[in-house]
């Protein structure tokens, strides 16, 4: 991790939805952004540059699937696909374990629809949180 505070931003990679999120350093927090729609390829990237051109990131945090057992999980081939083509934004770009997030994801929004403070969980929330979730491991250095 950098000596300086950084802005991130990390990515929760899926074959449909690509959940983003925002995390700063100096605060060791992160908030949920939005989800892409993971479809025509020219979209995807319009929107992941309008995102770095907003928010100005230092870093790129994208989540790395694996199974339970550690091994990749299949999807692996196409985040590093993902991962090779954020080089273009000229950032670095960090992976980390991403390995049950989205399960974490929606289980703290279950809890809080609960309590009141969630309404309806749709799985584009589910997929920022997951976001949010990569950045927090990130910031506290678990990977």
């Amino acid at each position: 991790m950098p000596d300086t505070p950084e802005t991130i931003l990390p990515f929760d990679f899926g074959a449909r939805r690509i959940g983003v999120a925002v995390g700063q350093q100096i605060t060791s927090s992160a908030s949920p952004l939005t989800v892409i729609a993971n479809g025509a390829q020219r979209s995807v990237w319009a929107a992941i540059a309008k995102l770095i051109d907003e928010w100005r990131p230092a870093r790129l945090i994208v989540g790395m699937p694996s199974n339970a057992d550690g091994t990749p999980a299949a999807i692996g081939a196409a985040v590093t696909a993902f991962m090779a083509e954020l080089k273009q934004f000229s950032l670095p770009i960090d992976s980390v374990d991403e390995r049950y997030t989205s399960i974490e994801a929606e289980g703290l929004l279950k809890a809080q629809r609960q309590s009141g403070q969630q309404r309806r969980i749709s799985k584009e929330k589910i997929d920022a949180a997951a976001a949010v979730l990569i950045a927090e491991r990130w910031l506290k250095k678990e990977f």
